[in-house]
């Protein structure tokens, strides 16, 4: 495979992942980091990151935005619940998993 129709379909997944999570609201992001290890923030951290190395001028909120369908705060207001206190002692717990945001893309 050629390196840009492995760019190409690199892209289509992440919009392919963007689009389901924008879908699916219900899905809290402390859940997705408790779970995975990532969540809407660390995407759009990765995004910033990506276009900041291609020379693009993008702020950490047009990335959130682009993400999210909508401003973070707007998805805050519409979807996002209070953490229990379960939620909260896992995401302690599973601090190991997350997402290393160092301003760089992940390979």
């Amino acid at each position: 495979m050629d390196k840009q129709t492995q760019t190409e379909m690199e892209a289509a997944a992440f919009r392919g992942l963007i689009a389901h999570l924008q879908e699916r609201t219900d899905v809290q992001n402390i859940d997705l980091m408790n779970l995975a290890g990532f969540c809407r923030n660390c995407l759009s951290k990765w995004y910033l990151a990506a276009g900041k190395e291609l020379g693009e001028n993008i702020s950490y909120e047009d990335a959130c935005e682009y993400v999210y369908g909508m401003t973070y705060n707007e998805w805050k207001d519409k979807y996002q619940l209070k953490a229990s206190e379960e939620q909260l002692k896992k995401f302690e717990e599973t601090k190991p998993i997350h997402a290393k945001i160092s301003g760089h893309r992940p390979v």
